[in-house]
């Protein structure tokens, strides 16, 4: 009797303790669809490997991502999405990293969310890689820690990359009613379009739409500011060490480009196609290695629509985005990326007659910037400012003169993991301090100490990012106040401590400025990586850069 006593009892606890399991797993029904997520610690609600467009893959490979219907029952958001099609990591490098799958079927985000959100700001990661590689799963860009100290909503992305994401080709723009390329770009726009119909069951608000990204992340980032397709998804952006590079336009070449399907033509040839259906029979890893070995190198395409026009000139007509922009760049971006910078020259004397050959009356003043009396570092800096230095400072400038709060910074911040390598304020090494995730960081990253000044500057990070994604102010409480760029030019210098200054790197942004305009008024010479010794000859002053 005692025995069938205890059983009814036990049977009783089970069953009351049942739906209090239940209740540890978050469930909410978003116009998409239910999904049921995992609670993390402080009171944080984790949703990932959320689909939110329909992957064209296979036969269907290269058109626009298609809307989802909402699915059936209840979706299990437990465990990330595969990633998007990508070459084999580096295992050598710093940005190491692997995806326990990929797969074309890939177009899936992530989700972090307070669990008593209510209108909450919005920030949505775009992840770098050159538009070759990359997850929104990657550890670095957790961001549980954003929302639960801050109330900040973070989505990640994944977007298709590589030949399968940027592919222009004469059949395909035929197919699509005369352009092609660009369905990375496409992809980020659908998972904007589905953030904006779904994020208010999380707990977002849909008005309050902030889009971030550090590299290509950046330089998609930028793009979309110019997509009239993205108009309206977001209200705030951020751009980590962005690039303003000039891209191919689809059939022309107004600046030394091949033409972008062009190279689609040429790519086919090089992966072993004869025409798009060909390529849309391979397997998609077998295609993805085959352009790696190729060269082949993804941009984003001009064509007309998608991309109305080059980055500079969308700009400078004041047709972007009008919002509020945070952006900026590291003291050390080409440290860790070597390969951008052309090698020093044999001496000095050599270095400077270069530079006199090619900069002609601009050259005294680039010397001046860029002095022989280190080659080697002097190699790094030219690179470092023609791409990212001056192109955080001219999208701070656009949106000031446009009249948007804009907030530029300098990442000049080391430790001795980093600065023992030679790696000072690297690529990317801000984005822990922003996340709080230096734990999180890939293999061989160099790790920060676990200090109380790492921390107190990774919170101070962490809280200027998450207020400019409420509000379109950065601040921090006890930290430095962050004066927007204004006619002064302020920034703020991240080093061992938040530090305001003004006019950052004085005459970086206006020599940069000029060589830029000068060859777009001549035409026939990109803006990419040839700069300083690498440099063609820069045409003569024009009325129009005067």
């Amino acid at each position: 009797m005692k025995m069938i006593i205890r059983l009814f009892v036990l049977i009783a606890a089970l069953c009351t303790a049942a739906p209090s399991l239940a209740q540890t797993a978050p469930v909410i029904d978003t116009p998409a669809g239910r999904l049921r997520g995992a609670a993390l610690a402080d009171g944080v609600n984790a949703f990932k490997g959320v689909p939110y467009a329909r992957a064209p893959i296979g036969n269907l490979r290269w058109r626009a991502p298609a809307q989802m219907r909402r699915w059936r029952g209840e979706r299990d958001a437990t465990q990330f999405g595969a990633a998007c099609v990508q070459p084999p990591s580096r295992g050598g490098s710093i940005y190491h990293n692997t995806h326990a799958a990929m797969s074309e079927d890939c177009l899936f985000l992530n989700v972090w969310a307070p669990a008593n959100a209510h209108n909450a700001p919005v920030l949505v990661w775009i992840h770098g890689g050159s538009l070759m590689t990359g997850a929104g799963s990657e550890e670095i860009y957790d961001g549980a820690r954003m929302a639960a100290r801050h109330g900040v909503i973070v989505v990640s992305i994944n977007y298709r990359l590589g030949i399968l994401g940027y592919l222009a080709h004469p059949e395909l723009s035929f197919e699509n009613g005369g352009v092609s390329g660009n369905y990375g770009l496409l992809d980020q726009i659908a998972a904007l379009r589905w953030i904006n119909r779904n994020i208010g069951a999380f707990g977002g608000d849909t008005s309050n739409v902030t889009i971030a990204g550090e590299s290509a992340g950046a330089l998609s980032v930028m793009y979309l500011m110019a997509a009239p397709d993205a108009r309206g998804l977001f209200s705030k952006a951020i751009a980590q060490s962005a690039y303003m590079i000039s891209a191919p336009e689809l059939r022309g070449s107004r600046f030394g480009d091949i033409p972008a399907e062009g190279i689609g033509l040429w790519l086919t040839g090089q992966v072993g196609g004869s025409d798009i259906a060909s390529m849309r029979a391979m397997e998609a890893s077998a295609l993805v290695e085959a352009a790696g070995r190729s060269g082949y190198f993804p941009f984003l395409t001009v064509d007309g629509r998608v991309v109305p026009r080059q980055l500079v000139d969308t700009f400078d007509r004041g047709e972007q985005a009008p919002v509020p922009i945070l952006a900026g760049f590291n003291e050390g971006e080409i440290r860790s990326l070597r390969f951008l910078a052309p090698p020093p020259p044999a001496d000095a004397a050599t270095y400077e007659a270069e530079i006199r050959t090619r900069y002609g009356d601009l050259a005294e003043e680039f010397l001046r910037l860029y002095p022989s009396t280190n080659l080697a570092e002097t190699m790094l800096l030219t690179p470092r400012d023609a791409l990212y230095g001056w192109t955080a400072e001219r999208l701070v400038a656009k949106q000031t003169a446009q009249g948007h709060p804009s907030f530029l910074y300098l990442f000049n911040h080391g430790y001795p993991a980093a600065d023992e390598l030679g790696l000072h304020a690297f690529h990317a090494a801000e984005i822990p301090y922003v996340f709080g995730s230096m734990d999180r960081t890939p293999p061989r990253w160099p790790r920060a100490p676990e200090t109380a000044e790492e921390m107190a500057l990774s919170d101070a990070m962490m809280s200027y990012w998450a207020s400019f994604a409420r509000d379109g102010a950065p601040s921090a409480e006890g930290a430095s106040q962050w004066q927007a760029y204004g006619a002064e030019q302020h920034y703020m210098s991240f080093d061992e401590a938040p530090t305001p200054s003004v006019n950052v790197m004085p005459g970086m942004y206006e020599l940069n400025e000029a060589v830029v305009c000068r060859r777009r008024a001549q035409g026939g010479i990109a803006w990419n990586w040839n700069v300083g010794i690498l440099s063609p000859p820069l045409p003569p002053e024009s009325a129009q850069c005067r």
